[in-house]
């Protein structure tokens, strides 16, 4: 199986529908990614009263005087999102979107994409996961930060017990933006394979780590979906920009995967047919 790529545009477009048309157009003519990805979240039911009149933590970083406000100018309506998924097809590029609670879920779930996303923060949701078992017939993907391994358990037994496992995809995830290379910890993806492996449509890996090495040991560790944050400038404003790839990142990281993903196999004879050219030619018999 080839990898799958998945660009997250998640809300680096700043809430402009024009750069987030650029980014599709970029992530699918150039990077030659295989999905593209938002985010849907309902602010007001994500959110305390007192959450949401907060100030932004990072104040340079903010879209508004308010956590609440800077969230809502970055949200992207239903119709919004329709006419992404409707770029996308003409870009001819899948897409998908990270769901954060049970509405915005009901939402996307109306654009019957061939996947959606489930974030770290939100996996532990009862009601959420509940709603897309039993109601989302596509492909269920989740990452796994901030998670201990009882709670890993507990999701993929909900999954197995309703008969929607072989939908799921887990993924390997630190969450930190962005994650120093000491705490990537790659041999959670041989963990999570070695425990779910056998249960599960596939194992992936989401990196919001610095470069693309990290991502050719995560294929050789037996990843097969990668999902990597993507923005056209890594100097905008905003918290995720800093941990993703820009363009030519993440065109080497399509480029690279897929290659060594074709490398990554046994040989299929003792005296492959392009060595044995270079055999008759070269290699000396020593009589002994």
């Amino acid at each position: 199986m080839l990898p799958k790529i998945i660009a997250e545009i998640g809300c680096n477009h700043m809430g402009q529908m024009e750069i987030a048309h650029e980014m599709i157009k970029v992530a699918a003519q150039f990077c030659k990614v295989n999905v593209i990805k938002f985010q849907k979240r309902t602010n007001l039911e994500l959110l305390t009263p007192e959450e949401y009149r907060a100030p932004h933590p990072n104040p340079a970083n903010a879209y508004g005087p308010t956590y609440g406000e800077h969230r809502e100018f970055l949200e992207l309506d239903l119709e919004q999102h329709r006419q992404l998924k409707s770029w996308c097809e003409e870009w001819r590029v899948e897409y998908s979107s990270s769901v954060w609670d049970l509405t915005a879920a009901k939402e996307i779930a109306t654009l019957e994409p061939k996947m959606l996303k489930i974030p770290s923060a939100c996996n532990l949701d009862q009601g959420l996961l509940e709603w897309l078992i039993t109601n989302y017939q596509g492909e269920i993907h989740l990452s796994f930060g901030m998670t201990t391994h009882a709670e890993e358990v507990r999701i993929v037994d909900m999954f197995q017990k309703a008969g929607r496992h072989k939908d799921l995809v887990i993924y390997a995830c630190t969450s930190g933006y962005p994650v120093p290379f000491e705490d990537i910890c790659l041999y959670e993806i041989k963990r999570l394979a070695e425990t779910f492996g056998g249960m599960v449509r596939g194992i992936g890996f989401s990196g919001h780590h610095l470069g693309i090495a990290a991502d050719m040991a995560a294929l050789a560790l037996g990843a097969t979906y990668f999902e990597r944050h993507f923005t056209l400038d890594r100097t905008w404003k905003g918290t995720d920009h800093a941990a993703s790839l820009e363009p030519d990142g993440m065109r080497r990281l399509s480029r690279d995967l897929i290659n060594v993903s074709k490398a990554l196999t046994y040989k299929t004879e003792e005296i492959l047919p392009i060595e044995a050219v270079q055999r008759k030619k070269l290699k000396r018999m020593v009589n002994g």
